[in-house]
């Protein structure tokens, strides 16, 4: 997108997200006291009835993993979904037509939903969601002054959460559809307003979130106000998010994608990778003087990604910052959790998912290094063998990949190992419809061992984190790095180096740190921040987001969706340890290779809304 200035009439969207009528009931989405129930004449005279307008806002955060039946949302190369499923956006993204976002039945984001209701199908429509939240929180914004019965702490709590969410659901938009007008007011039905390019937006969105930072607690339970939901105050709006999301907006916006988009070249603007790397720095730094949040160790991995026999209660894990919404969980993920991830040998029904071979290749070997580019080949330095290419890798591997010969059960409960060398009984080959197409499963966000009859379904029900500690670490390993020019760059607020911000991520892994031979010049270190990236966060929904803004979604072999070949080399099988088992005749085979040019790099906006008026313009190439 080049630099340019529309006038973008919102009538036509905002009408469509409701944004121009009155507002919906509070939210369930928090816990929250009886007594924040408001009259729709009067909800702002007292901090329990602002609080109560403000909680819709919590209620307008999309459902990302799945506001329908089967989960949709990783467009990254990531991912290998059943090609002949014409229902999923991934088949949509995966052959160029972004259009499908607003056709496709699976996916997000998804058009078609009515803002500011309890409807879990509804909630996957960030682009309607969106504006009605926008709208919302400059409603509360401008009745602040109404609030006449409150306590100072009472005002800056609902002032904050208001500035909070008007940049939040902004930059949610941007990072889809670009550049918008920056809505710091109730429209009129006949207000028209500048669109604004990436960059300028971002700074209002930041300048809220910094508002918002100084007005907000680090934690909710320690303020007078929060003790009333005491111990169900986890997931409200605190100083640490809005500092962190300020961050991230800024590191966004110096971003090689957002920075061609606001006339500039395609690469970092340095300048705003510094400034995203201080505010990132700031939020670390808190974050760990007050234990706010944390890294989960390494034996509770898993338990990030999943809410554990607690009728929907955040569970003990503290590296959780931001979730998607939690409405509905239980039912929309009943059906289908078991059966996407696993083949019909193992769970008959479902739309079929696996991780692409070349993703799972960005899973190194313990000791640092990364796989060679060819794996077929042994490599000496790093120790990698082909002929056992599951062994001593990087610890994150063994916690988030099946591969050949790893345990499981299947829907009747009953246990076995998985079979996915070429003819195995989960291949492809023996069923080329919904076999594992790729040679791997899943088991980060689907357990290996979950089925369909023990309840071990039923009581863990995957949640996805929008932003984690890790995440946080890695976006100011980056920041720092480039607003820095080194890989032992550092922020002003912080007191680690870029380069020791990884490294605090992989030693709660297990993995080696990062490698001298990385650490010679940023362009080298930032190929190992992509790596970590990738590993880390895998399948949790970024992938897609992070190739756009390093502008790599159109080159190879970041276009390639590829999957593995072998033969098990015969004799005993180690069921214990099957990385240990030796396999030969590995081959990598390309599935897919996505044909995308720089249109791609947006979403297209919908078009009634793009059609508005003359002015008006829909995004490059749409």
């Amino acid at each position: 997108m080049n630099k340019y200035i529309n006038r973008f009439f919102l009538t036509s969207a905002l009408a469509m997200a409701g944004l121009l009528g009155t507002t919906t009931s509070c939210t369930d989405y928090l816990d929250k006291s009886p007594e924040s129930d408001y009259e729709e004449n009067d909800p702002y005279k007292n901090f329990m009835n602002f609080q109560g307008f403000t909680e819709e806002l919590y209620n307008c955060i999309p459902i990302i993993s799945n506001s329908e039946y089967h989960t949709c949302f990783n467009y990254g190369e990531d991912v290998y979904w059943e090609p002949q499923e014409t229902r999923l956006q991934t088949m949509n993204v995966d052959n160029g037509d972004f259009w499908g976002w607003t056709t496709a039945y699976y996916g997000y984001p998804r058009s078609g939903g009515a803002a500011g209701t309890s409807t879990r199908r509804d909630k996957g429509d960030l682009w309607t969601n969106s504006w009605y939240g926008i709208r919302k929180a400059n409603q509360g914004i401008e009745n602040l002054g109404n609030l006449v019965s409150a306590t100072e702490e009472e005002r800056q709590l609902i002032e904050g959460q208001l500035y909070f969410f008007r940049a939040w659901f902004h930059f949610m938009i941007m990072e889809w559809w670009g550049g918008m007008p920056y809505v710091d007011h109730v429209v009129t039905e006949t207000e028209q307003l500048d669109r604004l390019t990436w960059q300028e937006c971002a700074e209002h969105c930041v300048a809220d979130f910094q508002h918002a930072a100084e007005l907000l607690p680090v934690n909710w339970d320690e303020t007078v106000a929060g003790k009333v939901t005491l111990g169900k105050n986890n997931m409200r709006i605190n100083k640490i998010m809005a500092l962190a999301y300020a961050g991230k907006t800024l590191l966004w916006a110096g971003s090689p994608l957002m920075n061609w988009a606001s006339g500039g070249n395609r690469e970092y603007n340095t300048e705003l990778c510094k400034r995203g790397a201080e505010l990132l720095g700031e939020a670390l730094r808190i974050t760990e003087e007050t234990g706010r949040y944390e890294l989960a160790p390494m034996d509770q991995y898993n338990d990030i990604f999943l809410l554990h026999n607690s009728n929907g209660r955040i569970n003990g894990v503290n590296e959780a910052i931001f979730q998607e919404n939690l409405i509905d969980y239980n039912s929309r993920w009943r059906w289908n959790m078991v059966n996407d991830f696993r083949p019909t040998s193992i769970e008959a029904s479902g739309i079929k998912n696996y991780p692409t071979a070349n993703y799972v290749n960005y899973f190194g070997m313990a000791n640092g290094y990364p796989l060679p580019e060819d794996i077929t080949q042994a490599d000496a330095e790093s120790g990698y063998d082909p002929t056992h290419p599951w062994k001593n890798r990087d610890p994150r591997f063994y916690k988030v990949i099946m591969f050949d010969g790893v345990k499981f059960k299947n829907s009747g409960g009953s246990g076995g190992c998985v079979e996915l060398y070429t003819g195995g009984r989960e291949s492809e080959e023996r069923d080329s419809k919904k076999g594992c197409f790729t040679g791997y499963m899943n088991s980060k966000l689907c357990p290996q061992l979950m089925n369909t009859t023990d309840g071990y379904k039923e009581n863990n029900i995957m949640v996805l984190n929008l932003m984690r500690l890790a995440d946080v670490y890695l976006m100011y390993a980056e920041a720092a790095a480039v607003g820095y020019g080194s890989p032992q760059g550092k922020a002003t607020t912080y007191s680690l180096t870029a380069v020791d911000a990884i490294n605090k991520v992989r030693d709660r892994a297990g993995t080696a740190h990062v490698l001298d031979k990385f650490l010679g010049n940023t362009t080298d270190f930032l190929s190992e921040v992509r790596r970590e990236r990738a590993v880390e966060l895998a399948f949790e929904g970024f992938r897609f987001m992070d190739l756009r803004r390093w502008m790599l979604l159109t080159q190879q072999p970041y276009t390639l969706k590829t999957k593995i070949e072998f033969d098990r080399a015969g004799g005993s099988y180690n069921y214990d340890a099957p990385e240990e088992n030796a396999i030969r005749n590995l081959r990598e085979v390309t599935l897919l290779e996505r044909q995308y040019t720089d249109r791609h790099y947006w979403y297209p906006i919908p078009r009634k809304d793009a059609n508005i008026y003359e002015g008006f313009s829909q995004n490059p190439g749409w």
